[in-house]
């Protein structure tokens, strides 16, 4: 049986959360036939994160963002704008040849909702997979505004959103499931052509977008979800996992990295 690294859930600052992931990538890439892994993240103080290519200018409301205690980062991977608040965020760090990721973007994708699916389908919880690529239709600046291919959905409301990055040989996809969300706090924290707008837009992204807590059958905790998530990949990719932390030598280059995520230079670069 292949065994991956399980890093188990764990509460960080929004730059910290991005270092973290960058120096598990970039240790991957210096490593000899390197183990992939299965992480699991919370973020303190709540975060509003940008994909890679976000117009900062343009897309964020900054002094909304600090009346609200909500801190920003801008992720190393694409998307638009999601709001890390009430979570649980997952990322799976692997060399891309691995069978378990292997392939285009979309077969990456297909192969790691599958796991995720297992496990909410465990939970009771009735997700199922997007089929259609319809991030093309999205109107507004936030990642849940729609689904893309093979991202999960209740009734056809985006229930987690990803993205992901390659890098040197390795991916790194990461994405947010939300147990909780304030949809309003979040367009709040956005910028639009007027007020009009940002009601209109809201609306039909409390259409299109969902948490757990409006679509389970009984209340899930964290832990449990978690756990659920760990068993769907275990049962989906005939993997085990072996618990573990971050290295002296992973912490000291995350704390090295971090700097970026901190700096105006990368947060306000587009």
């Amino acid at each position: 049986m292949n065994l991956w690294r399980y890093l188990p859930y764990a509460v960080a600052s929004g730059a910290e959360n991005m270092a973290i992931d960058e120096a598990l990538l970039k240790t991957m890439v210096e490593t000899p036939n390197p183990q992939p892994l299965l992480r699991f993240y919370g973020w303190n103080p709540a975060a509003l994160s940008l994909g890679y290519a976000q117009y900062y200018e343009r897309e964020v409301d900054e002094r909304a963002c600090r009346k609200e205690g909500i801190d920003i980062v801008r992720r190393p991977t694409g998307g638009r704008a999601v709001l890390h608040q009430y979570e649980l965020t997952y990322s799976v760090i692997s060399p891309e040849n691995n069978p378990n990721v292997s392939g285009t973007i979309t077969e990456s994708y297909l192969k790691i909702s599958k796991a995720l699916l297992e496990g909410f389908q465990a939970l009771g919880i009735p997700a199922e997979m997007s089929l259609g690529g319809a991030a093309k239709e999205a109107t507004s600046a936030a990642c849940f505004d729609a689904p893309s291919w093979y991202e999960l959905v209740v009734n056809g409301r985006k229930l987690v959103g990803s993205a992901q990055m390659r890098k040197e040989g390795m991916l790194l996809q990461h994405g947010s499931i939300l147990l909780h969300f304030d949809a309003d706090l979040l367009f709040r924290l956005l910028k639009f052509p007027s007020q009009e707008v940002r009601e209109r837009l809201l609306k039909r992204f409390k259409a299109k977008a969902c948490a757990l807590d409006e679509v389970w059958q009984r209340p899930i905790e964290r832990e449990e979800l978690e756990k659920e998530i760990c068993s769907g990949f275990r049962r989906v990719m005939g993997i085990d996992f072996l618990q573990s932390e971050l290295t002296e030598s992973e912490r000291r280059l995350m704390q090295e990295i971090r700097s970026k995520y901190l700096s105006g230079d990368w947060t306000k670069k587009r």
